[in-house]
């Protein structure tokens, strides 16, 4: 009877799991339905799970300015690979200092970090900064170094460090090894849950990020795919509410904007969607203990 009902109270288990996952699923599926969709049917009808008449209108207009997107798509793949790698490594280091109790100013430079949450300079001495000091204007480092250090991450990772027992210093220190051969070999391969989750959040910022990309780049051949992507959306809406000539509003009303924004959309998930399945056995366990530990 016990196993019977256990078995019982699995399934409704898994339905009920399987049904939510099946809701999460639901949007994906209608983006891809409103990317094939004509533009009068969603006008007329909505959104729906199924396109009532299929057309590649979308995708075509996309395949027209294809070397743009594929050179646009590097630059996002360029951004969000190097500063993902980049970024957890000065994270974790400093994450890492801030773990260290033997450490004489790691308190020091957590309210270092914390200060950085809490207030910021302003968007103008920002930029002068980025553009006349630093000289990152039209450079693939403008896109890169501004969000490179993020203290709500440092803190994340610090917390998961200071779950380590101290022993591990002390025993690797009688080995005889340094403080980065103890980061490196010791508490990197042990964090790893925690830098893979961190590296999720990391690796979503650089690749929807368009912002770094419209106030520091002007060569078209460094826009990351993001920025490209809503120049074409905002050239299309300018097209459809052009007043100028009836020739361009005639051709803007032909234009399928909805359907183009979900063909977008479609178009720059797919990484993420590829790199989602690899490191979600980490997201829980990593954001777990390093939110709640400390």
């Amino acid at each position: 009877m016990y196993s019977k009902r256990y078995s019982i109270g699995r399934i409704g288990i898994i339905a009920i799991i399987s049904l939510f996952s099946l809701s999460c699923l639901l949007p994906f599926i209608m983006v891809v339905s409103g990317s094939l969709s004509t533009e009068k049917d969603i006008m007329d009808y909505g959104y729906s799970l199924f396109p009532r008449q299929v057309s590649f209108d979308s995708y075509r207009i996309l395949i027209l300015g294809s070397h743009r997107i594929v050179d646009a798509y590097a630059i996002s793949v360029i951004v969000t690979v190097v500063g993902t790698v980049l970024s957890l490594l000065v994270t974790s280091m400093a994450a890492y200092a801030m773990a260290r109790r033997s450490f004489r100013y790691r308190n020091a430079l957590s309210i270092y970090a914390i200060v950085t949450i809490l207030f910021n300079g302003g968007l103008v001495p920002w930029y002068i900064i980025c553009v006349r000091y630093l000289e990152l204007k039209d450079t693939i480092w403008a896109m890169i170094l501004p969000p490179l250090a993020n203290a709500f991450n440092m803190f994340l990772i610090r917390n998961f460090m200071m779950s380590m027992p101290e022993d591990l210093h002390e025993s690797a220190k009688m080995d005889g090894a340094g403080e980065f051969r103890i980061y490196a070999q010791l508490i990197v391969p042990l964090a790893k849950p925690v830098l893979a989750t961190i590296g999720l959040f990391i690796s979503l910022n650089y690749w929807n990020d368009w912002f770094l990309g419209l106030m520091f780049v002007d060569k078209q051949e460094l826009q990351p795919l993001q920025l490209l992507l809503r120049t074409l959306i905002s050239n299309v809406e300018f097209l459809r509410s052009s007043s100028n000539a009836m020739d361009i509003q005639r051709i803007a009303s032909q234009l399928p904007s909805e359907s183009i924004k979900m063909a977008l959309t479609v178009v720059t998930i797919g990484p993420i969607i590829f790199l989602y399945p690899f490191l979600q056995r980490y997201f829980v366990k990593g954001l777990m203990v390093g939110a709640v530990k400390g």
